[in-house]
């Protein structure tokens, strides 16, 4: 009689066994211990620096709370605003100029365009405020005319360069020539195809420009501009040397008056320009969103769209642990 023959069973189907019990465990992350610790110390660190801020006498802030929304401050603050957003304005104005006589076809008017804008970066700020403050030394009356013949409109130099007008006049003339790099460089990022497609079809160059290039380039324009946007807010404390009492040179005037109150007028000063700046930044967020519509797929979440994302994960989390 012959043995039965051997029959092969096939091995169970490992994707097939149910995973028993695996359902019910909870999957432990993985530990970050270094992390932890970072976040410890850089915690520690931030309590020493608040518990020093609040409890250091010196800084009076009492005296702080005092000077922060007085009317002279106010004032001051008032006129940096006003000569950063002239010197803002009038910058990327000129800027924008300067950057297409740098990309012109013109000799001329590249080789012009490339002197300024190597003057005025090469230039410090303080000593073209300066050379400006003292310019009715120099000259006391501007000509306009005919070259090497009669003038036809001449004006005082004395009477038009006021302190407030110095100021304006030496940060758009500083600034633009800035603004012209940042604008050339936004204009250069725009795809070589996208002009000769505009030209492909006829379009004039300035309607190429206007419609076509300069909404691409303002993707790469507007963060870098902004940026010197809050350099700008910053270099408005330096027309204190031209005699215009902006908001730190109100602080100055007033330590100079009041010499016990030093310490809390430049903070005062310090807080104002942080609260500038950061309202700065926050419009240079939401300027950028709306321009990466069409860049990118997915637009980047606001802050409150983050909180609010955090603290839907945070009970998530809660909710399983439980």
């Amino acid at each position: 009689m012959s043995p039965p023959a051997h029959t092969d069973v096939p091995a169970p189907d490992a994707a097939a066994v149910p995973l028993t019990g695996l359902a019910s465990r909870r999957v432990i992350p993985l530990r970050h211990p270094g992390r932890w610790v970072a976040t410890v110390v850089v915690l520690v660190v931030l309590a020493q620096v608040v518990h020093g801020l609040m409890t250091n006498p010196f800084y009076q802030w009492d005296r702080f709370a005092y000077w922060f929304f007085e009317p002279v401050v106010v004032d001051g603050l008032l006129i940096t605003l006003y000569v950063t957003a002239a010197s803002a304005v009038l910058a990327l104005a000129g800027g924008t100029v300067l950057a297409l006589a740098r990309l012109s076809r013109s000799p001329v008017l590249r080789a012009v365009s490339w002197a300024y804008i190597w003057l005025f970066r090469s230039v410090p700020l303080i000593v073209l405020l300066l050379f400006l403050y003292n310019f009715s030394a120099l000259y006391q009356t501007l000509s306009l005319g005919v070259p090497f013949g009669p003038a036809l409109v001449t004006l005082g130099v004395t009477a038009l360069a006021t302190e407030t007008v110095i100021a304006i006049l030496g940060l758009t003339l500083h600034e633009s020539a800035y603004a012209a790099e940042i604008v050339r460089a936004g204009i250069l990022s725009v795809d070589q195809g996208q002009h000769e497609a505009a030209a492909a079809l006829g379009i004039p160059r300035y309607r190429q420009f206007r419609r076509i290039v300069l909404p691409q380039a303002l993707r790469s324009i507007i963060p870098n501009y902004v940026n010197l946007l809050i350099s700008l807010v910053k270099s408005t404390s330096l027309v204190f040397y031209v005699s215009l009492l902006d908001l730190f040179g109100t602080v100055q005037s007033l330590g100079s008056t009041y010499p016990g109150d030093i310490v809390p007028l430049l903070l005062v000063a310090t807080v104002w320009y942080v609260i500038l700046t950061s309202v700065v930044s926050v419009v240079q967020y939401y300027v950028e969103r709306r321009f990466a519509r069409g860049a990118v797929r997915t637009l980047p979440p606001t802050p409150f769209q983050r909180l609010r994302g955090g603290f839907t994960a945070l009970l998530a989390r809660a909710a399983v642990r439980r």
